[in-house]
């Protein structure tokens, strides 16, 4: 099986993988049922999760019901018991919209909920991140989670999302991380593709961010929260929700 997901991963395009997940979904879901772990996202039990990963792949991680990953479990986890996200009238943006949680924001009353991205079936919206159509201070709360390694002026795409943030309002800024690494490494000299993939994680990854990406935000104007919401969770948890121990959510004010 691991073998098999890691090639569709990387022979599908990511508009085609999202149409054929739908498809898996429910013949994954009951082949894989159990009591072991769970995805608080829906609340479905499992006997194990799915591997994932494009080159190196991750054992155990990706939920057979919702398709969440370790982060996704964690945002959910934190947006339900940290803010009032699931029950304050707010004006949403949410980039790249997650399968795990687009039909579960579409739903609630209380979001005026829209999505944008360049590709994604799932957009509402398509558009440049470095150049939005929409105003300034628009939107109370703005998902931008796993872009921002993509777009090689991240400067730009950082600018653009605080312009558009209303004053008081939060953006939650997910980036795949390495803490170990104190700057942010990129080099577009490295043209190969399983090279990029090695150093990279993906192909399409542009750069590795360090511990300095948090500054980088501050310096565009945010105020920058470093939340470790697994510190809150016991270590029984951590293991039945599939998190990823002393993960850091970017937690973003204007």
């Amino acid at each position: 099986m691991k073998k098999v997901f890691k090639l569709i991963l990387n022979a599908l395009p990511r508009p085609l993988l999202i149409r054929f997940s739908y498809l898996a979904r429910p013949f994954l879901k009951l082949a894989l049922r159990g009591n072991k772990y769970t995805d608080p996202i829906d609340g479905s039990s499992f006997n194990k999760f799915l591997p994932y990963g494009y080159v190196k792949q991750r054992e155990n991680v990706l939920s057979p019901s919702t398709l969440s990953l370790e982060r996704h479990r964690l945002l959910w986890l934190y947006l339900k018991n940290e803010t009032d996200f699931f029950t304050r009238n707010l004006k949403v943006l949410h980039f790249a919209p997650e399968q795990a949680f687009y039909k579960r924001f579409r739903k609630l009353k209380n979001l005026d909920y829209t999505t944008t991205d360049l590709n994604s079936p799932l957009a509402d919206v398509k558009a440049d991140i470095c150049d939005l159509l929409f105003s300034d201070n628009e939107f109370d709360f703005i998902l931008c989670n796993h872009v921002l390694e993509h777009i090689p002026d991240d400067t730009k795409a950082m600018q653009e999302l605080y312009r558009i943030l209303k004053p008081g309002g939060t953006a939650i800024l997910q980036i795949p991380q390495d803490l170990d690494r104190a700057k942010t490494f990129e080099d577009d000299s490295i043209t190969d593709k399983k090279e990029r993939e090695k150093i990279f994680g993906q192909y399409d990854h542009v750069r590795v961010y360090g511990r300095d990406y948090f500054d980088k935000l501050r310096n565009i104007g945010f105020r920058v929260e470093e939340v470790d919401y697994t510190r809150k969770l016991s270590s029984e948890e951590i293991d039945k929700y599939r998190l990823a121990k002393g993960e850091i959510i970017p937690v973003c004010y204007k």
